[in-house]
């Protein structure tokens, strides 16, 4: 633990901060989000059987975004198709789990693909 950095211990610490708040239930599951520099990775958790319903990310075999510009782009697309998977997966409403990440950029654009999609945040 002493060779973290502070910025990985800040990070942890606003992790554990909204997660007291937020817990994914059976009808409303968490949607969790972590966004590395290369990929972003969403996946819908139901916590009280500490189970993954759906996951996602841009990194996927089904997901092509070898035509999509930026980093943004893909976010709202890997959003959408999770918002695809989800509903084939009978949710319909979910909490959203930024993941210690500030809400702009690609986690915003990832928020806004899921509703885009059908999904309500």
């Amino acid at each position: 633990m002493a060779n973290k950095s502070r910025k990985v211990i800040a990070r942890n610490k606003r992790i554990k901060r909204i997660r007291k708040k937020i817990f994914g239930t059976s009808e409303c599951p968490r949607m969790r989000v972590f966004r590395s520099n290369r990929h972003i990775y969403v996946q819908i958790i139901d916590d009280t059987k500490q189970a993954t319903l759906v996951a996602m990310s841009s990194g996927d075999k089904d997901f092509d975004g070898s035509e999509m510009k930026g980093k943004c782009e893909q976010a709202q697309k890997v959003g959408e198709m999770v918002a695809e998977r989800a509903k084939a997966a009978g949710i319909e409403q979910v909490v959203f789990d930024r993941g210690g990440n500030l809400y702009h950029g690609r986690v915003k654009a990832l928020s806004e693909g899921a509703r885009k999609g059908g999904l309500k945040l």
